[in-house]
């Protein structure tokens, strides 16, 4: 990842001037420093930054949860909360926004450097997932390098030959897989009961939505292509 920039959005004028020292002094860049909700949509829309430093409590304006939610529907910026208040419902609020870190006033330099760090670990981490994930439909998603099955962020686990059969449908990308082929794939040319790929399947899709498999009768079965689905594995 190259140099990481970071909007601060901040009402305290003091406050925001040692984030910004401290950002510059940590080797990162600072896009811009503002103090309320529309200078900060301004600023994602003119000069879209890495990470949004962002103050829930903005004094004269929507507060730091409503700006998170409208940077959102510019870009999906990752979003640090900073505050002075820890309560439950403000906790709660945040949440949903699923940033991917929160300080609380007031807090030091090394706390500040740390929760950056962990940030841009966790969204290089993102990227490297997202580049081996291929999504299924209705929120699921397989990743074919470590053979692991998501549903949204959660892994659902699934044995040596729920997985394989998965692979081998998704590979055909729609196309019907024969019977045939999926037994000779999957039990590597031994001979096997009439009933163990029917078993195989009706357990698989006991993991995944039941419609993402279509059995084509006396033939075979294939995996229902999906639409384009976005993804976010800030939670991983």
């Amino acid at each position: 990842m190259d140099k990481i920039d970071i909007l601060v959005v901040e009402d305290e004028a003091i406050v925001a001037l040692e984030i910004k020292r401290s950002i510059l002094k940590m080797g990162f860049g600072v896009t811009d420093m503002v103090t309320n909700y529309d200078d900060a949509i301004k600023s994602v829309k003119e000069n879209i930054p890495d990470i949004v430093l962002l103050d829930i409590h903005l004094k004269n304006s929507k507060d730091g949860i409503e700006t998170a939610k409208s940077i959102k529907q510019v870009a999906d910026i990752p979003i640090i909360y900073l505050t002075a208040f820890s309560d439950d419902q403000t906790i709660g609020r945040a949440v949903e926004t699923n940033p991917i870190g929160y300080l609380v006033k007031p807090f030091k330099r090394e706390d500040l450097k740390s929760t950056l760090q962990l940030a841009i670990y966790k969204m290089k981490n993102s990227k490297s997932i997202e580049r081996h994930l291929t999504p299924i439909g209705e929120g699921y998603f397989y990743d074919l390098e470590n053979h692991n099955l998501f549903f949204k962020e959660h892994p659902i686990k699934l044995s040596q030959k729920e997985s394989l059969l998965l692979e081998i449908l998704i590979e055909a990308k729609g196309d019907i897989v024969s019977f045939t082929t999926l037994e000779y794939h999957i039990w590597e040319g031994n001979p096997v009961s009439d009933s163990a790929l029917r078993t195989l399947l009706y357990r698989l899709r006991g993991k995944l939505e039941h419609r993402l498999i279509e059995t084509v009768p006396s033939f075979g079965f294939r995996i229902v292509t999906p639409p384009l689905y976005q993804i976010d594995l800030r939670g991983f």
